[in-house]
């Protein structure tokens, strides 16, 4: 049976991220890694609680440095899929099997999520007009690959994919990174819809345009 590995990085989640688990555990997938990416909070001790294991930052480096570390992780431990996962909620633990299908009727290397090839994700203004339309270009003009949703946590690693996928940025510009490693690599993928469902305390304006920002980096960049 394939190992199926769920990493999921986390910031000051301790009241999300045990549900998350639970909903995967609740959908069969029994073998999630959250990595504590320097909480101030219990993230930790929630996520162990709720049966995941846990490899923990010492100091916040970064989205793109806590799912490095989980992949290096998978590798290590010979999983032959992996998937990273939001700690928030905010996805939908039954988009996966659908993905996975998909990455098996494709023979794909790489499944990317995407909140535009359906309507169930209620998009703010910002993110659906400005952040995301700009983050798309962005990656567009400097990768030459286009996806409909260019900034979206939801991926699906096969054991190919996670040989040849290793970000070196730490925090958000990893999501321009992983473009030009397909690239380079020739590696192939797929779209698959997944529901986003927003929480109150989302990320801002100002975080959607600090992302921007980062991507620019990156492609100038390692």
């Amino acid at each position: 049976m394939l190992m199926v590995l769920v990493v999921i990085p986390a910031y000051n989640e301790k009241l999300r991220v045990g549900r998350v688990i639970r909903g995967l555990f609740e959908h069969g997938y029994k073998d999630v890694l959250v990595v504590d990416d320097g909480s101030k909070d219990d993230t930790a001790l929630e996520a162990e609680k709720a049966g995941a294991k846990v490899i923990k930052h010492e100091i916040n480096r970064g989205q793109g440095a806590a799912l490095e570390t989980g992949d290096a992780y998978a590798r290590n431990v010979g999983a032959e899929i992996v998937i990273h996962f939001d700690a928030d909620g905010q996805f939908n633990p039954l988009d996966i099997e659908p993905a996975l299908k998909l990455m098996r009727d494709k023979n794909v290397d790489l499944v990317f999520g995407s909140r535009f090839l359906d309507s169930r994700s209620k998009i703010p203004w910002q993110k659906k007009y400005l952040i995301l339309p700009a983050a798309r270009w962005i990656n567009f003009v400097f990768t030459g690959i286009t996806l409909s949703d260019a900034h979206n946590g939801f991926r699906i690693l096969s054991k190919k994919a996670l040989s040849k996928v290793v970000f070196l940025h730490d925090r958000m510009a990893h999501n321009t990174e992983i473009l030009k490693i397909v690239k380079k690599n020739n590696l192939t993928y797929a779209e698959s819809p997944v529901e986003v469902t927003y929480l109150n305390y989302g990320q801002g304006l100002s975080g959607g345009f600090r992302i921007i920002l980062d991507l620019i980096i990156a492609s100038f960049t390692k």
